[in-house]
């Protein structure tokens, strides 16, 4: 029977029941994010970390100095921080408690490199960590294997790689090429599984692969042919990235406004960036230490890999945390700091070898990162908050609901 309006009879109870377990479900969800938060806490430890040590590497006042920050730079920010990350959402995505295992043991890694106690212990971990990485990933390929998969494990090889290769006593710069390979392929993989959405012919497919192919060939010749490989290495991450401009669907999202437009602005400026280090590794070969260096690390970790974070932030960190992170105009200014000041260092500083505009714009890089994490915990923290209250006021207590639905008027044809 319908009432005047058209409405059922303890349709509002209804509602409210609808409300309570929506809510139920949201609680459940913020409990599950927040057992994963140590995790994403480890990696943000070691982003900081990376970034201080940073200061100190640039010359610069660093509110901690420690003789071993400046040594563990880079490991602290590829597998400490962004190796951390990448196997946090893998383990999320298998949906297995062993999975956490990968994210668990390079957080950890990443932690005790910040402490006294010896290298082989965080090195052990990272160790381990990339380890169970690639078992996620074989995990991956039994329930579906695909070319996007393929290439993300191509790059989870790599990082146990050079986690075995820096316990061996190999150092950062002889390392450097198997960390560019794991964050480049894993990347390069995740923008494949979209591109794939567009109805991607299997002729790009196999040249995207073909391109996967010959960055790990030019990692490994790396090692055993350094001038030979470096030029093969850089030439393969120039056709990787001509592939990924040509199919990615950032081209055409660059026009639209909002999250689609901040993410296709990061994406094609990473690649950018990406490009002038394939060219740098092309055209000048191996370089361990000087400008040329410093050149080819930030265009790879800042330019492109950092951008990448920005650009997927607001959508994987909400599957992660299952916390809201909607976008805001702060992450755009942060993006732009930080690719105005990595032109600044790499361009001015770096390829023209002026130390304070070097100098300036490390220090803007840090600055660029900070903001976007400061204001995508900021958006997250109000979203959150709007969120709880609207659960709150959609669903009031039982008590209240009780005499709703015990006066709601019985329907005629049951007395008939």
């Amino acid at each position: 029977m319908t009432g005047p309006s058209g409405a059922v009879p303890g349709d509002a109870t209804a509602r409210r029941t609808d409300a309570g377990r929506a809510g139920a479900r949201g609680t459940g969800a913020r409990r599950v994010g927040a057992r994963r938060a140590p995790l994403l806490l480890a990696a943000g430890l070691s982003l900081l970390a990376g970034l201080d040590a940073a200061l100190g590497l640039l010359g610069l006042p660093a509110p901690v100095t420690t003789g071993r920050l400046p040594q563990v730079h880079g490991m602290l920010m590829v597998l400490g921080f962004a190796g951390t990350l990448v196997a946090l959402e893998r383990a999320v995505a298998l949906g297995r408690p062993w999975a956490h295992l990968a994210p668990g043991c390079l957080g950890a890694g990443g932690l005790l490199l910040l402490s006294p106690v010896d290298l082989v212990v965080p090195r052990l971990l990272l160790v381990a960590g990339c380890a169970a990485l690639v078992t996620l990933y074989v995990c991956f390929w039994r329930r579906q294997p695909s070319a996007a998969l393929l290439a993300q494990a191509a790059g989870a090889v790599p990082a146990l790689g050079a986690a075995l290769l820096w316990l061996s006593g190999l150092d950062i710069p002889r390392v450097l090429p198997w960390l560019v390979a794991f964050l480049v392929l894993t990347i390069a993989g995740e923008r494949l599984e979209l591109a794939r959405v567009a109805f991607l012919a299997p002729s790009a497919e196999h040249t995207f692969l073909a391109c996967v192919g010959a960055v790990g060939a030019g990692v490994v010749a790396t090692l055993l042919w350094p001038p030979a490989g470096t030029v093969l290495l850089g030439a393969a991450l120039l056709a990787l990235v001509a592939w990924l401009v040509v199919h990615d669907v950032a081209r055409r999202l660059l026009r639209s406004t909002g999250l689609p437009r901040f993410t296709a602005a990061c994406l094609l400026a990473g690649y950018a960036w990406l490009a002038l280090a394939g060219a740098l590794w092309l055209l000048t070969g191996p370089v361990a230490e000087g400008t040329r260096y410093d050149a080819v690390v930030h265009c790879v970790f800042l330019g492109f890999v950092m951008s990448m974070i920005m650009a997927h932030a607001p959508v994987i960190l909400p599957a992660v945390l299952r916390r809201p992170l909607p976008y805001h105009p702060a992450f755009a200014v942060a993006a732009w700091l930080l690719h105005l000041s990595l032109a600044l260092r790499v361009v001015v500083g770096d390829l023209r070898s002026v130390r304070g505009a070097w100098q300036l714009g490390g220090a803007l890089n840090i600055a660029a990162v900070l903001l976007f994490v400061v204001s995508a915990a900021t958006a997250s923290l109000i979203a959150t908050r709007r969120a709880t209250a609207t659960a709150a006021s959609a669903s009031p207590p039982a008590s209240a609901s009780a005499p709703a639905s015990a006066s709601a008027p019985s329907d005629p044809r049951t007395h008939r």
